[in-house]
């Protein structure tokens, strides 16, 4: 999305003048993405009463969870640890079967909406091909609480989170003795993705850009377009009517405000144009109450991490423009949902004919919009397994591959 996952739903609450807690995610198909502020007086009704008969509890379910994805391979990895980053204390999830496999990091989207809650719903079968990171950015999830945000809100800017990458990988190199790495970056961890790829080459096998980013003023206007037009399809006139109450749209960049953005992508969701053929986004929303990865607590701070990063990177995000951004000194690889409109791909696809690169590549997901990695799971493992892994076996940094009789 310009903003994904939770940031898109925390706008698109907020736009609609919600105070939203995630069970309202599931009921109110048309106020999208994902919560923020949870209180307490909010939660399950588990924690209020006894659970019924039969009821299983959050952590009998996280237990059955963590142990049917449990890493028993000699060779394998599985953590989740805080490292030091740039005076702060950030957190990784790190899982794969085999430490010989190349790494693959994982930039997340938002601003401030980690992919790790939900990574468990389909992350798995890369970790028989990669080791993959997941890591909770400056101002999000477990990282946000675990650091003071007073203290942090001068050095949240795209500058500061692209030097936090830096020393992510930089850890990864020392730690598991890798030269290069994989780089995945999804929608606004597209941004820093680029950002990377361009300072640092030497250190990337390839750069991966999912729902890449390109030029937001162009992506908003494109997005909103969309809304409207399906909202005069439908005859939806409320839909309608609030969309021509934020015209013109986007404005200017300084001029975007949460009433703004929030109903651009409370109709833009409804519409498919974040998840293709769904109107809500609470089947990641609910999935991230299961996660093995993270406690209650965690849950608890996600939605108010999310609300601080955007709050403090709306403007810069407002900003971005890659449109002379075309020489990567690294191999470049786009996956893009047909029908993502969070982050246009439109724009993706004119941006990637321009590159120049010692290897690009496009793929088209036909039955996504911005979530490729969930909603077409099996197609997205195929071409991370077939196209961009050889680069690491190429350079003989991989496991070797099974043994086949014929």
């Amino acid at each position: 999305m310009g903003w994904t996952c939770g940031a898109l739903l925390l706008v698109a609450s907020a736009g609609s003048g919600g105070g939203f807690a995630r069970a309202q995610a599931s009921q109110t198909a048309s106020t999208q993405p994902v919560p923020a502020q949870r209180a307490p007086a909010q939660r399950a009704p588990a924690q209020q009463a006894p659970a019924q008969a039969g009821m299983m509890s959050r952590k009998e379910v996280t237990g059955i969870l963590g142990a049917s994805r449990k890493i028993v391979s000699p060779n394998g990895v599985e953590e989740l640890l805080t490292i030091p980053v740039n005076g702060t204390k950030q957190w990784l999830s790190i899982r794969g079967r085999d430490r010989r496999n190349p790494i693959l990091l994982v930039l997340h989207g938002g601003p401030g909406s980690p992919t790790m809650p939900a990574a468990y719903t389909f992350q798995s079968p890369w970790e028989d091909y990669f080791t993959v990171f997941e890591w909770d950015q400056r101002g999000a999830g477990k990282t946000y609480a675990s650091n003071d945000p007073k203290a942090l809100a001068g050095t949240m800017t795209v500058e500061q989170m692209t030097s936090d990458a830096d020393e992510v990988i930089r850890y990864l190199q020392t730690t598991y003795g890798k030269k290069k790495i994989f780089l995945l970056g999804h929608s606004w961890g597209s941004v820093l993705g680029v950002e990377v790829a361009q300072r640092h080459p030497e250190w990337l096998y390839a750069y991966l850009g999912v729902g890449q980013m390109v030029n937001m003023q162009k992506s908003e206007k494109i997005g909103y377009d969309f809304a409207l037009a399906q909202a005069r399809e439908h005859h939806n006139s409320d839909a309608e009517k609030e969309l021509l109450a934020i015209a013109p749209y986007p404005g200017d960049a300084g001029s975007m405000t949460f009433e703004k953005i929030g109903a651009q992508r409370k109709w833009l969701m409804h519409y498919g144009g974040l998840t293709y053929g769904r109107s809500d986004f609470s089947y990641d929303a609910n999935a991230w109450e299961l996660s093995p990865d993270y406690t209650e607590k965690d849950l608890d701070s996600l939605d108010d991490g999310s609300l601080y990063s955007v709050t403090h990177l709306l403007g810069q995000l407002m900003a971005m423009n890659f449109d002379s951004v075309t020489t990567f000194k690294c191999p470049v690889f786009l996956f893009d949902g047909r029908h993502d409109y969070a982050t246009s791909h439109e724009l993706a696809v004119e941006w990637f004919k321009k590159i120049e690169a010692p290897q690009k590549e496009f793929v088209w997901f036909d039955n996504s919009a911005h979530m490729a990695m969930q909603e077409e799971p099996g197609r997205f493992l195929y071409y991370l397994v077939k196209d961009v892994r050889p680069l690491a076996v190429a350079a003989g940094d991989s496991a070797p591959d099974n043994e086949v009789l014929r």
